[in-house]
């Protein structure tokens, strides 16, 4: 079996265009490392050389952690060391160097090609140090960021434009570094990636700051907002102004995906910057230190706009012909927030849409971006965006809005990449075909919108709407068919659970609202959406819905359904061990059903979760779930029958004990290492005497 999962790749990367452009604030993504998804460019688990489960180890997941550090005497230049804990079922570990770089030193790892190391098995701590360029250039508005020479898809020096990354050897914005992973395994094991900046800075895990920085956070929602202002930063607004607006981003979009974490630097303007702000990663991003939050191109929010857009990643993200909604989403977003938050009023809300409207933007075709002009996507499209939003509320009496639609396409992230088809299909199953058929003009025509007025807005704005709650339903998850335990742990609710195994989580939905409406309900792991439901409720009506899934590898995971929060540990069999065994009773007839008895204890200082196999000599005869909080024991059960005379080892874990069939008198065969050659020729002669003793009788 062969598992696939990309090695830590950002998200994507979206951005503001510059201060001079004609059509005001504008953004850019593409694709890091990985855009187009190749071997190269993955983690790749082979798990050719599995054997039988041991449960003597218990760490498992594979570590990596990155620490930066700034070489002020070489502006330009970072250096970025990678160091990998490697637990006990990696048998093999290869490394291929994707970001551009210089590898300095080794240890641990031997290159068996250009760019490619292998872990050489001497130590369980192997490293790889290198030096990384810092400058990106080549900024030319949306993601044509002209000539690239490297894998990464970022932007290349001498292509013009501004800097999107850069370090000055005082201060320095970069990316952190990529690289593909790909290890054989012989259990399931989880991956963790770390990135620390050695000295003065600071890092999101994708987007790192060399430098004196000081940092300011709030707490919006279970999302953690840092904002990182470094001290060469000269900061327009106040830390308190830019993370409530980024708060009221987070209240406003419903939207389903919502990083655990919003890393945000405001940049030093004593560099050219191509872009005024730039989206990277996971929830990475930089935004002009000078940006404003008062005006309808609110960059804060454009680019807080883009953590929120699973479906816009680089490993399948958007269709050509659905590429435009990408920016227009954020544009349009970032005003009408800005609107409803009171940062501008309605008319300047009104003049930013109504450029889309003027030539040369009115004129190009949305679904055919090699038509469009350089901001296309930004001007024209929020307009469009905004329309279907304005029909789509007044179709439904104000029921539906595209943060519907943006939720689904969220939702469906992981499925492949996002055509004209789903977009299309979601409007209608949101709003019905006038809607869709309104997007089919707007977007394959040169047709455009006229911007609506004030008591337009308010007709279709101001509607009463239905308010939705959401929340974990009191009856406890379950994995498989089988009921599961929770826990609280410091005020959260916790659990485990066997990798592999669907998991179903019952949510409860409420209306809470005065009028009638629907719902749509998610779940949300690590931030990204694994299963919905959408329904209807009256005023005060309440319902559940169970929405499943199944953990791919081993981990900590956060389960998350409206603002509440779940923890849950994803383990394997090496999680647990089988501390003792009986079989009640132990001696039957055959046909007789007995009862297998295990004590299961978790095997580190985290919760253990297993399906454990319960063995005899015919093989598997049951497969028992079981989940243990640490210092605890948990009991599994399982019914047994054997329909000939004899005696059968019945082993679980690293434990094992016999039953008599037959009448004869139990014995334990404790000498005997498992389900070997000594056990089938000791069970073959015990029944061969048994059988002559019958005889002579």
């Amino acid at each position: 079996m062969v598992f696939l999962l990309v090695a830590s790749l950002p998200a994507g990367v979206a951005g503001a265009a510059g201060s001079g452009s004609t059509a005001g604030a504008a953004g850019d993504r593409i694709g890091p490392a990985g855009a187009v998804a190749t071997v190269d460019d993955e983690i790749v688990v082979d798990r050719s050389e599995q054997f039988a489960t041991s449960v003597a180890s218990s760490s498992d997941t594979l570590h990596r952690a990155t620490t930066l550090r700034q070489l002020p005497d070489e502006p330009g230049e970072f250096e970025a060391e990678m160091t990998f804990e490697l637990p006990d079922p990696v048998t093999g570990l290869e490394v291929d160097i994707v970001s551009p770089g210089t590898v300095e030193s080794t240890d641990g790892f031997e290159e068996t090609a250009d760019g490619t190391y292998e872990w050489t098995e001497t130590t369980d701590t192997p490293s790889i140090r290198m030096t990384v360029p810092a400058d990106r250039t080549g900024y030319e508005g949306h993601h044509r960021v002209g000539s690239t020479n490297d894998s990464t898809g970022t932007l290349s020096a001498g292509s013009g434009g501004g800097y999107s990354f850069v370090d000055t050897g005082e201060w320095g914005i970069v990316q952190v570094p990529q690289v593909g992973l790909s290890w054989r395994e012989t259990e399931s094991v989880g991956f963790e990636s770390t990135a620390t900046v050695d000295g003065p800075g600071a890092t999101g895990g994708d987007i790192a700051v060399f430098g004196e920085v000081t940092e300011h956070e709030r707490t919006v929602d279970g999302e953690r907002h840092r904002l990182v202002v470094p001290e060469a930063a000269d900061l327009k607004e106040s830390p308190e102004d830019v993370l409530e607006t980024l708060a009221a981003g987070s209240d406003a979009l419903e939207v389903g995906e919502r990083p655990d974490e919003l890393f945000v630097v405001a940049a030093p303007t004593d560099v050219e910057w191509g872009p005024r702000g730039l989206q990277y990663g996971e929830g990475d991003a930089w935004v002009r230190a000078d940006a404003p939050i008062d005006e309808p191109d609110n960059v804060w929010l454009h680019e807080y706009v883009h953590v929120r857009q699973a479906f816009a990643g680089p490993q399948d993200g958007v269709a050509t012909e659905t590429e435009w909604l990408i920016e227009a989403q954020a544009e349009y977003y970032a005003a009408l927030i800005s609107l409803e938050k009171g940062l501008i009023g309605f008319d300047e809300f009104q003049r930013f849409l109504e450029r889309g409207e003027q030539s040369p933007y009115a004129n190009d075709v949305l679904v055919e971006p090699n038509s469009w002009e350089d901001e296309t996507d930004y001007v024209k499209g929020p307009l469009v965006y905004g329309e279907l939003d304005r029909q789509l509320r007044l179709e439904t009496d104000g029921d539906r809005t595209l943060e519907d639609v943006f939720r689904e396409l969220n939702a469906r992230a992981d499925k492949g990449t996002v055509t004209e088809s789903d977009f299309l299909g979601a409007l209608e199953n949101a709003g019905g075909t006038e809607v869709r058929e309104s997007a089919e003009r707007y977007t394959r025509t040169k047709a455009v919108p006229s911007t609506w007025d004030r008591s337009e807005h308010e007709a279709a704005f101001d509607q009463p709407i239905s308010t939705m709650e959401y929340r974990f339903a009191t009856e406890s998850i379950s994995v498989g068919d089988e009921s599961w335990k929770q826990w609280d742990r410091d005020g959260e609710t916790t659990t485990a659970v066997p990798v592999g195994e669907p998991v179903t989580v019952p949510v409860a939905v409420e209306n809470v609202g005065d009028r009638d409406g629907t719902y749509d309900a998610t779940l949300q792991v690590d931030g990204s959406v694994v299963d919905h439901a959408q329904g209807s409720l009256t005023a005060g009506d309440r319902t559940t819905e169970r929405l499943e899934w199944t953990p791919p590898q081993q981990g900590v995971y956060d389960l998350r359904v409206g603002s509440e929060t779940m923890t849950v540990f994803v383990r394997g069999p090496s999680s647990v061990t089988v501390s003792d065994l009986a079989v009640e009773p132990d001696d039957v007839d055959p046909g007789e059903s007995v009862t297998a008895t295990a004590t299961v204890e978790a095997a580190d200082d985290r919760p253990g979760a297993a399906v454990l196999p319960v063995r005899t000599p015919e093989g598997v005869a049951a497969e028992e779930s079981v989940v243990v909080r640490p210092g605890e024991t948990a009991t599994l059960e399982s019914d047994l029958a054997f329909d000939e005379d004899g005696y059968y080892e019945v082993a679980v874990g690293n434990q094992k004990t016999t039953v008599s069939v037959g009448g004869l008198p139990a014995a334990q065969l404790e000498e005997v290492p498992g389900f070997g050659a000594v056990t089938a020729v000791v069970a073959v002669f015990v029944m061969l005497v048994v059988s002559l003793w019958r005889r002579r009788l």
